[in-house]
């Protein structure tokens, strides 16, 4: 892969009461430029502000950009320009890092278009900002957080994250180019009760189906499906060889309903008007 032809991103998602806000700081490297930004969508808009960098730590993960902060521990904000002033902080206690990449052998492959990671499943948000003279307080909050890297996301593609009572679930189902095949790549954790479940291709995942605005994959006993009931998206951009060029959509937060289960019996069930979804999908 062409680091002249990069993009790195993460993705804070933080939760509370009627509230979802999610931070999207990247970087990108095309044409021997590089540049920054940072995006934050909420329920009823979405915000992009340029930078001219980025600084970025692997362990523990923070990330400077302008004068603001995106770490493990908490998001420290300080933006303020015509459209947009947004200042505080936000505590996070209790990461919950799932027990080995994601990706799985996938990860030591050089030439993937886009990897994932997941560095927290599921944690507390404490803390107050302000956002537009509108004060939001996540007093016992929820938040998630991720990343991408590579060079393009895939050109077909769902994701879909959602925190429940007890726990939070990430699946993506995407359409993979590797060494001149294609196959669906599929991703997944459900975190119930502190259990950690892994879905994914390298460990027998399969697509059972994909249609309009729902999925359904199956591991062995294992069977998950996921279902957008009513979308609220906004407008994001996402890379397209190293450049944010591309337009997607993304509810950060929807009604979706979600099933899992093992041999039949039901691991978990449930709606939820907080789900965040994508679905970039046009057929495989």
């Amino acid at each position: 892969m062409s680091k002249n032809n990069y993009f790195k991103g993460w993705y804070f998602k933080c939760c509370a009461n009627d509230t979802t806000i999610a931070f999207i700081p990247a970087y990108h490297h095309s044409n021997h430029k590089r540049t920054a930004s940072l995006q934050i969508i909420t329920d009823e808009e979405v915000f992009n502000i340029e930078f001219d960098s980025l600084q970025y730590y692997k362990k523990p993960l923070c990330v400077n950009i302008g004068k603001c902060v995106f770490s493990e521990n908490g998001i420290k904000l300080n933006i303020k320009n015509d459209k947009l002033a947004i200042s505080g902080e936000l505590r996070f206690i209790g990461i919950s890092p799932i027990r080995y990449d994601i990706m799985g052998p996938f990860c030591f492959l050089p030439f993937m278009q886009c990897r994932h990671s997941v560095y927290s499943m599921r944690h507390l948000v404490d803390g107050q900002i302000t956002f537009n003279g509108q004060q939001f307080n996540f007093q016992n909050g929820l938040g998630y957080i991720e990343g991408d890297s590579g060079s393009s996301f895939p050109d077909r593609y769902i994701w879909t994250q959602c925190l429940f009572e007890n726990g939070s679930l990430m699946l993506s189902v995407a359409n993979i180019p590797l060494l001149g095949f294609h196959f669906a790549g599929i991703i997944g954790v459900v975190l119930i009760d502190g259990k950690e479940y892994r879905i994914a291709t390298y460990i027998g995942a399969r697509l059972k189906y994909i249609g309009k605005n729902i999925v359904t994959v199956k591991q062995g006993a294992y069977e998950l499906t996921a279902k957008l009931i009513h979308k609220n998206c906004q407008p994001l951009y996402a890379p397209e060889n190293g450049r944010m060029d591309r337009i997607i959509h993304e509810s950060a937060s929807c009604i979706a309903y979600y099933k899992f289960s093992c041999k039949g019996k039901m691991l978990c069930e449930f709606a939820s008007d907080r789900a965040s979804f994508e679905f970039e999908y046009t057929g495989f």
